[in-house]
């Protein structure tokens, strides 16, 4: 057998945040597009920026901006995101006609400046609305999953530097996705064999099969490591595994694994010697004697 890459279930709160992730630059005028790495969600409703993504500790993830719905913004007009507190903007990922991206210095903020094209000149309403804007961000590795990172701020200003619109950002610390590393795929298994990997220290770890049914769970040790027996013997034949861990409202799932059940040995036919050494006495009642 081998390791399927697809995962047959869905993470709930949120799809961890990959590092290095790839913002297309068409879609950026394209409303309520995200990009990868942001937890996917609907747009906040009412006057105010909005951005958010949930990324891991110690990873890179892309924290989606917008919501502005104000009257057009003429060229030299702004976005700037400040980050959270203990993380960082590494990078602007989308370099558009029309607009400029910029990091300060030790990346506590990141700016997109609208400079200007004849496009958007004779759609100015587009400018900034309708739109969301890609910053990259990285968080610290010693954050803690479940968390929402304060601080973060949002303001769009005109070419005068006047505030336009302001906002707050909802970036959560993610889950480290588990690893169940025993039973290996494709090793043929007895009906009750041993799970084991590593997760997040202290996290809840639920292995599940095909069908979501809990097989066992457990809480994985300071080290990271688990392990966790069936409490009942599994069916006979094909099947897949995958292990959930929870933790602070956060989940993450393992790969998938397929495997392969054995029947049980058939138990051997249960019989007694006589006493007197010279013949096998069944013990069941054969036909004529009674």
């Amino acid at each position: 057998m081998s390791r399927s890459r697809g995962c047959w279930r869905t993470t709930v709160l949120g799809a961890l945040a990959a590092a290095g992730a790839l913002v297309v630059p068409g879609m950026l005028g394209m409303p309520g597009t995200a990009a990868h790495g942001a937890q996917a969600g609907p747009a906040p409703v009412g006057g105010d920026l909005w951005a958010y993504a949930t990324i891991e500790p110690g990873r890179e993830g892309i924290v989606q901006a917008g919501g502005y719905e104000g009257e057009p913004l003429d060229a030299g007009s702004a976005l700037t995101l400040t980050a959270p507190a203990r993380t960082r903007v590494t990078g602007v990922p989308f370099t558009g006609p029309g607009y400029r991206g910029s990091v300060t210095v030790g990346g506590a903020s990141a700016t997109y400046t609208f400079e200007g094209s004849s496009a958007l000149r004779e759609e100015p309403s587009a400018v900034w609305k309708g739109r969301t804007f890609p910053f990259r961000l990285s968080v610290p590795p010693d954050a803690e999953p479940g968390t929402r990172l304060p601080d973060c701020t949002l303001a769009l200003t005109d070419a005068k530097g006047t505030v336009r619109q302001r906002g707050t950002c909802t970036v959560t610390v993610g889950l480290p996705a588990p690893v169940l590393s025993h039973p290996a795929s494709g090793v043929p298994l007895d009906v009750l064999p041993e799970m084991s990997g590593t997760a997040y220290p202290g996290a809840q770890v639920t292995v599940r099969d095909a069908l979501e049914e809990e097989i066992c769970a457990t809480t994985a040790a300071p080290d990271g490591a688990w392990s966790c027996a069936p409490a009942h013997a599994l069916p006979p034949g094909m099947g897949r595994l995958q292990a959930t861990a929870t933790l602070n409202g956060v989940s993450a799932t393992s790969e998938q694994i397929d495997i392969m059940v054995l029947e049980p040995a058939a138990p051997a036919p249960r019989d007694t010697v006589s006493a007197g050494g010279g013949g096998r006495l069944w013990t069941g009642r054969l036909q004529g004697w009674l």
